[in-house]
């Protein structure tokens, strides 16, 4: 088996789901490319051959400093012409999603989006995925001619430390590269210092906090932890915090190591985007409230008094 991997950059720096496709991809076997596009790739190119990303081809071009699905796609078909990769495998985000539906459509094969595992049985390539919210998850077996597709859903996977791999310098056709769209700026909007779907920790914020005002309450705690900081939908639709923090089946979609739920009642709107955490802890003056009952550890009380003392807490620990 040929596998493909799609490794996205950001600001001219892999994105961490780069090195968890490794390791996915490793688990089958097989040979393995890995393919970066940037503005200088080079250098990038050999972080992923360290980190055992196989054969990685390294496309530079000053229009590939920023994302842009026309691009993307012209470059990656022509790479795809070239190796026939049987898999080809790149990140559930927000940019792998938009880039996987028109590549696969583009090159007449099968797609699978937020996948959480992917094996071989009996020889066969296997992707498992959930649907409605996680209440049904389903196997699926690609049966097309073409190369199967799949965006792997980010945090399933551990990072690839190490094993083989050497950079090929790859020249695509430029006439690919004129993009009908240019984009000459990117701004991000500040959401905090981590990254919601890539955080190993997240603590959320819900309508239990009573008002904007409370939320740097709980700000306080993600910043002890060195957290991401979530929001369910009620707080976000109030306006009370940006779109960019929902956690939920409209909005990101997470799997850290640990999820502390704080204030939130446990609709099943945001339990799709969360109940695949590692460890859950629920913090609620409601002992009937939903969220107790996927939660691993449920603390029942007001949280302006249980929040600023866990965050005491972890300070002095972090402290010691």
């Amino acid at each position: 088996m040929k596998i493909l991997i799609v490794s996205l950059q950001k600001d001219g720096k892999l994105v961490s789901t780069s090195f968890e496709q490794i390791e996915a991809a490793k688990s089958l076997g097989g040979e393995l490319y890995t393919v970066v596009m940037a503005e200088q790739a080079d250098a990038l190119a050999s972080d992923l051959a360290l980190r055992g990303g196989g054969k990685v081809l390294a496309v530079s071009y000053p229009n590939l400093r920023y994302y842009n699905d026309e691009v993307y796609v012209n470059v990656l078909s022509e790479l795809i012409a070239k190796y026939s990769p049987d898999l080809v495998l790149g990140p559930a985000t927000f940019y792998g999603k938009a880039l996987f539906g028109r590549l696969a459509a583009k090159n007449g094969g099968a797609m699978a989006s937020d996948v959480t595992h992917i094996t071989l049985e009996d020889g066969n390539l296997v992707v498992t995925r959930p649907h409605y919210g996680g209440s049904v998850v389903s196997k699926i077996v690609p049966n097309s001619g073409g190369p199967f597709f799949a965006t792997l859903r980010p945090k399933i996977y551990p990072e690839s430390k190490d094993g083989a791999g050497e950079v090929i310098i790859e020249a695509v056709e430029t006439a690919g590269m004129e993009p009908k769209t240019v984009v000459k700026e990117m701004k991000v909007e500040s959401t905090g210092s981590v990254n919601l779907t890539e955080a190993d920790v997240i603590v959320s914020a819900g309508r239990g906090m009573k008002g904007p005002e409370n939320l740097p309450i709980v700000q306080e705690l993600a910043d002890s932890l060195g957290a991401a900081f979530g929001a369910s939908r009620a707080i976000v639709d109030a306006g009370w915090i940006a779109y960019s923090h929902q956690v939920g089946q409209t909005g990101k979609t997470v799997n850290p190591k640990l999820y502390i739920a704080v204030g939130i009642s446990g609709a099943i709107q945001h339990l799709v985007g969360m109940r695949t955490s590692g460890t859950i802890v629920a913090v609620n003056k409601d002992k009937d409230a939903p969220i107790f009952n996927i939660a691993n550890y449920g603390i029942v009380g007001d949280a302006f008094e249980i929040v600023p003392a866990l965050t005491k807490k972890f300070k002095a620990e972090l402290a010691n």
